[in-house]
């Protein structure tokens, strides 16, 4: 199961370079599997035992299935995750064309990591919107060949280059796509109107408008010595995103369970379609009951908030507190910080390690360091926008927010187990 497991993320890391392209792989498999799709413009009609799944903004999803008991007096149980990661954003008017190259201008998106994306073979994916035929339409696409570099700048025209250089976004990093002549004028919106037509075929009378995000052509896969670990883009937070979806697929059908994947996390959540948005419970609203049930249904529920840890790093080990270092293939680790940054409790921080202990999963536990700041998840936005009693939960990760991440190769199976089982749990505390 662990391989099968570690190939499907592989697969799927592949195929969602985007929010968008995530939110469409995980609609496809959902599809697959015997979800029916709805759209939240028209009239829906569920029924119990009914399986379901909605996107907005092409970005991101609620995936549910309407349990046969019933959900006023056994509640919901609900995994969060995001489909956003950080990454560099095309800007709208991005052409530069500087000593007979053809370059990009970027925005950073989210917390990334500047240094890693230098010198790697580069990709462009996103949602391009055209008319076409009077009629305006978006579509994805994805280049999948390296189309673009960033250069770094040799040490020897750069002596600080290894004391704590710091990298201005605006003029180091738009990347390079080609070589020029002066008297050429390239024209970016051009090459995404021959993109749309050599992969799905589509004649744009102009491309209007377009959300395009770089990303690493390697692939993810599992390496080391022992094949130890995970290697790839986007595990933050891809990874949960695909065990919830594994988990969702073999939920017992008497429960009602809701797999959410969410966008912009990484930037806050404010959106439309982030946590910090009404899509969840627009969505819960409209398949539960009314008035004072649904708010009993609500407090009856739990929501497992996955977004992936910080695993201890041996070279950089003072970085934690001595008595929370999660380890690589130690499990699912337990996010908690009195701030409120996580919204575990300690009744919902036992039920999870109770679920762990009941189905031989390890569990481990994070604080971050007193001296330190911690970062935050869609766990509290999602707990203050509908009052779910939350459990902060993640993998242990290297080098998150990098182009390239690691996790345990072990660990993603440890995921996938105990989220089945809360999702088939008969009882919640």
């Amino acid at each position: 199961m662990r391989e099968e497991l570690n190939q499907g993320l592989i697969d799927y890391l592949k195929a969602s370079p985007t929010p968008f392209h995530a939110t469409a792989s995980l609609a496809k498999t959902l599809q697959a599997a015997g979800f029916k799709a709805l759209d939240e413009r028209e009239t829906w009609d569920t029924e119990s035992g009914g399986r379901y799944y909605v996107t907005r903004n092409d970005s991101a999803i609620v995936a549910f299935q309407l349990g046969t008991r019933s959900v006023i007096e056994n509640g919901m149980r609900l995994v969060g995750a995001h489909t956003d990661s950080p990454c560099l954003r095309v800007k709208p008017q991005p052409e530069l064309q500087r000593q007979g190259f053809w370059q990009l201008g970027v925005e950073v998106y989210g917390g990334a990591l500047l240094a890693p994306w230098f010198d790697r073979d580069l990709s462009l994916a996103g949602r391009v919107t055209y008319s076409r035929d009077g009629r305006i339409e978006s579509q994805l696409i994805d280049f999948q060949l390296p189309i673009a570099v960033i250069p770094s700048l040799a040490i020897h025209l750069n002596r600080d280059a290894n004391q704590g250089w710091a990298i201005n976004p605006q003029n180091e990093l738009p990347p390079v796509l080609a070589q020029v002549a002066s008297e050429d004028s390239p024209d970016f919106r051009a090459l995404l109107a021959d993109q749309l037509s050599r992969e799905h075929g589509l004649v744009a009378d102009v491309v209007l408008d377009f959300e395009l995000s770089f990303y690493d052509t390697q692939g993810a896969a599992v390496i080391g010595l022992n094949g130890d670990f995970i290697a790839g883009a986007r595990l933050d937070n891809l990874l949960s995103c695909f065990a919830g979806l594994q988990a969702l697929l073999r939920a017992a059908a008497e429960e009602t369970c809701v797999l959410v994947c969410t966008d912009h996390e990484e930037v806050g959540s404010t959106s439309m379609c982030g946590a910090d948005g009404p899509f969840l419970e627009q969505v819960l609203r409209r398949v539960l009951p009314e008035g004072e049930s649904f708010q009993r249904s609500i407090n009856r529920s739990l929501l497992i908030s996955a977004d992936n840890a910080h695993a201890v790093h041996p070279n950089y080990s003072d970085k934690h507190d001595g008595n929370h270092g999660p380890k690589l293939n130690a499990g699912p680790v337990i996010k908690v910080n009195s701030n409120q940054r996580y919204a575990t409790s300690s009744e919902t921080a036992g039920f999870f390690r109770h679920l762990c202990l009941e189905n031989e999963v390890s569990v481990q536990s994070f604080v971050t360091r007193s001296d330190m700041g911690c970062g935050s998840t869609i766990g509290p936005i999602t707990a203050s926008q509908l009052g779910v009693r939350t459990v902060d939960i993640g993998l242990p990760t290297f080098g998150m927010h990098s182009i390239r991440e690691l996790a345990g190769s072990q660990d993603l199976a440890h995921l996938v187990k105990v989220l089945s089982a809360f999702y088939s749990s008969s009882e919640l505390p």
